[in-house]
């Protein structure tokens, strides 16, 4: 009886302690989910940097010195152990730069964040409405472009980068050539010809990244140069919206350049010149604020039809003495080159615009019309 009163004991206190240890689980969660959460957002990470993160593991792993070499005693074994030394040299340089093109990629994320968050911050600003030449304004756009000026110099510094790339290409070239050509020195013994295979190997390998880096380089290049001049004209865009103190939108050069990546389609054609006038802007007073209604009108049309031009037409009233027509004649002249200066401020290229002049009876003031071709 003592016996079973026992056996029953033991099996009472190991259920008790087998629910403590559930609630003991219940209540501290698992670390298993945590770890598991860490190694997603470790690949997520890893997946942002696409290719250039494998580029750069290749060149890490590439840059190995390369060694296992024996000295042979002959004149080809002394010439191995020459091109050898070069290639690791190589090799060395070619990781130095793999890091630089890394820390110049690092560098130009950080200032084009601040570029951008500083003209988020004025257009912000322009959205819910502020005064003309906002001094606030005026100044973040300054640093703006001071930002933007730091993005510039860091694609030198990335054209400098690819000269240094560019002599490792050819160095690379220089060295496989050398290694092949000392197949043909009498001499040799077969250990020499072996480490003539390996050296070749490891070149070729090696040649590969350079023009693999070298292409990243150009690439990045082409894409930086493009993406500063872009944002050069949105800048000016921005310039014209903070003098005025209205926002606008992107500077109407985007509209151009898109168009050459993607041509309008045939439906979307226009007439190639309007008999009617996209934009009637009527000089009546001191100061006259048209630049608004304009880039709406015209980023329309640009929208529509990307390869459009425009005519800018001075409109003077043919009335009263030839001397003041001729007066107006000037005043017209001056309101015309003014809306050029606003449409190449938007961003539009200036040989897309062609500036005339000319008298009517119908208009009773100054106007300048602007003609979609």
């Amino acid at each position: 009886m003592a016996v079973r009163k026992t056996y029953l004991a033991v099996i009472g206190a190991a259920l008790l302690l087998g629910g403590c240890s559930f609630s003991s689980e219940a209540l501290w969660p698992t670390l298993a989910g945590e770890e598991n959460a860490g190694t997603e957002n470790s690949a997520a990470m890893a997946d942002t940097s696409g290719a250039d993160a494998t580029t750069s593991t290749d060149v890490a792993r590439s840059s190995q010195p390369l060694t296992g070499m024996s000295q042979t005693g002959t004149f080809v074994g002394s010439k191995v152990e020459n091109m050898q030394a070069e290639l690791n040299r190589l090799k060395s340089a070619l990781s130095d730069h793999s890091n630089e093109l890394q820390q110049l990629r690092a560098q130009t994320v950080r200032n084009s964040q601040a570029y951008h968050g500083t003209v988020a911050a004025i257009s912000a600003r322009l959205q819910v409405g502020t005064t003309p030449g906002n001094p606030v304004l005026v100044q973040q756009w300054n640093t703006a472009q001071q930002e933007l000026d730091r993005v510039n110099d860091d694609i030198a510094a990335m054209n400098s980068l690819a000269n240094k790339v560019a002599a490792d290409s050819t160095l690379s070239t220089f060295l496989l050539e050398s290694v092949r050509s000392a197949y043909q020195v009498s001499g040799a013994v077969d250990e020499d010809h072996r480490q003539l295979a390996l050296l070749e190997d490891e070149t070729n390998r090696t040649t590969v990244l350079i023009d693999r880096l070298l292409n990243e380089i150009s690439e990045g290049l082409a894409r930086q140069t493009s993406y500063v001049s872009n944002e050069r004209a949105n800048l000016n865009a921005l310039a014209l919206a903070v003098k005025n103190g209205e926002i606008f939108g992107d500077a109407l050069s985007k509209r151009v350049f898109q168009s050459q990546a993607a041509p309008a389609s045939a439906g979307a054609s226009m007439a190639s010149a309007s008999e009617r006038p996209l934009v009637v802007i009527r000089f009546d007073s001191a100061s006259v604020k048209y630049e608004q209604a304009l880039y709406n009108a015209v980023n329309r049309v640009l929208e529509r039809r990307p390869q459009a031009s425009f005519d800018v037409v001075a409109v003077t009233p043919n009335r009263g003495t030839p001397a003041q027509v001729a007066l107006n004649s000037n005043k017209s002249k001056r309101n015309a080159q003014s809306v050029l200066r606003s449409l190449t401020d938007m961003g539009m290229p200036s040989a897309r615009v062609r500036v005339s002049d000319a008298t009517s009876a119908s208009v009773s003031a100054n106007e300048v019309h602007v003609f979609v071709r």
